[in-house]
């Protein structure tokens, strides 16, 4: 598993595309983050609203870049055929594969937690002063908000990683992961059952996990915080097991 881990390591540090997408998440994530907070309209009672998912709105824009850094990883493998020679270099597909989910979750851990403590810090910097403890990590909902969001990008990124590994192909990975992440949210808005519409937004990663974000008026919430997180956790969890399975079974 080290030499593994190594090797993944050195792939990722080597390419340029690994670091520009990084870059890329958190200075997206910030912009967005820092352009939605910008047109608050406070007053000396409050800013009204959730101002800690205000911030941290970004991430509907960045994790579409964690997204394709994570289909890139395998399946640029498969386009160029050096699956073949990490294969055989490392003969036990389950080790290879378990060596690039580590690696690619400790390299989105790190760029996420760049961009999203630099747009909680954007939105401190943006906000005027009203003497609350908005967008303090002293705060525990901003806290959990905040953990919660580096996490939710690394399972985005997992997700991928599975459904780039089952498929291979890299646009039609990137074109199945944005479209779970996007599409289905806006078709779910097209419901006019709205007991479907929650149905469906308690179910899809991106509605269900990013309720992590939320510091106010939880009780209105179609899914819990951390329930959510764990909806897109499962969804994670499933591509992983499918990938994983496909690996072993298909030839490289």
């Amino acid at each position: 598993m080290r030499l593994a881990l190594h090797a993944e390591w050195t792939k990722m540090r080597t390419v340029a595309s690994p670091l520009w997408l990084l870059l890329g998440t958190v200075a997206a994530t910030m912009a967005l983050g820092a352009g939605a907070t910008s047109v608050v309209d406070c007053t000396p009672s409050g800013c009204g609203g959730d101002t800690t998912k205000l911030s941290l709105m970004g991430v509907y824009l960045g994790q579409a870049l964690v997204a394709i850094l994570a289909v890139l990883i395998i399946s640029g493998e498969y386009g160029t055929g050096m699956i073949r020679t990490t294969l055989t270099a490392v003969p036990r597909r389950a080790t290879v594969f378990a060596a690039k989910a580590v690696t690619l979750a400790g390299v989105v851990a790190v760029g996420g937690t760049a961009a999203v403590l630099g747009s909680v810090l954007a939105g401190r910097l943006i906000l005027p002063d009203l003497g609350d403890r908005a967008l303090s990590l002293s705060d525990g909902p901003t806290l959990r908000a905040v953990f919660g969001t580096v996490l939710y990008l690394i399972l985005i990124g997992l997700l991928s990683l599975g459904v780039a590994t089952a498929v291979r192909d890299s646009a039609t990975s990137i074109g199945l992961v944005l479209g779970l992440l996007y599409i289905i949210p806006i078709v779910s808005q097209t419901i006019s059952d709205p007991h479907w519409q929650q149905r469906l937004e308690k179910m899809t990663p991106m509605s269900a996990g990013l309720a992590i974000q939320a510091t106010t008026d939880l009780d209105r919430l179609p899914i819990s915080p951390w329930a959510g997180l764990g909806v897109t956790a499962g969804w994670a969890a499933a591509a992983l097991l499918a990938g994983g399975l496909l690996l072993r079974r298909r030839d490289a």
